[in-house]
């Protein structure tokens, strides 16, 4: 027969054996929600449930010079846009080489997306690129250069007369807006 002590020592090892094992599925558990994390789907949300604090409201992205686009998106507040904006805007900040260095995401009013598109400072390896979009939680991706850097409305407010096709009224904006760039 083993010893007390014998018995002792081979407990202390299972303890120590199964004190191993559950941290290494803590470890593996956290790395893998972690990996998944980064995959969030931003296009996937839900309209919100709470109900809305007046006709027409909607919500934007918000974030105050992120880092990043995904931090900006994933922990952006979640409230209603005040009445007298109409649009999401986004600002981002970037280097030559692509490396984003700030984004703003903000509800916006009509006049504050008036200056659309991207601009590369003068002496400095740096580019801003501004864009507005139009509806629930629009503003999702960033913009990088003249293509995406547009004023997006979904709906014109029609005027008799108007036959200007729904889709090509995003192109219309940045045609217009290209001259100011």
């Amino acid at each position: 027969p083993m010893s007390l002590v014998g018995q002792v020592q081979e407990v202390r090892m299972l303890l120590l054996y199964h004190a191993l094992a559950v941290t290494a599925v803590q470890i593996l558990i956290f790395s893998e929600n972690r990996a998944f994390a980064k995959n969030i789907n931003f296009y996937n949300v839900r309209p919100p449930l709470d109900p809305t604090p007046f006709p027409n409201s909607f919500k934007c992205f918000t974030c105050e010079n992120a880092g990043d686009n995904y931090n900006c998106n994933r922990w952006a507040e979640d409230k209603w846009c005040p009445q007298d904006t109409q649009y999401c805007l986004t600002v981002h900040h970037f280097t030559g080489h692509g490396r984003s260095t700030s984004i703003t995401k903000k509800c916006a009013s009509k006049n504050e997306c008036h200056f659309v598109g991207c601009r590369h400072s003068q002496g400095s390896e740096h580019t801003e690129c501004r864009s507005c979009c139009e509806g629930m939680i629009c503003n999702v991706e960033l913009p990088t250069n003249h293509t995406n850097a547009v004023f997006a409305v979904m709906h014109a407010q029609r005027t008799s007369g108007s036959s200007i096709p729904m889709p090509y009224l995003p192109v219309l904006a940045w045609v217009f807006m290209l001259p100011l760039l």
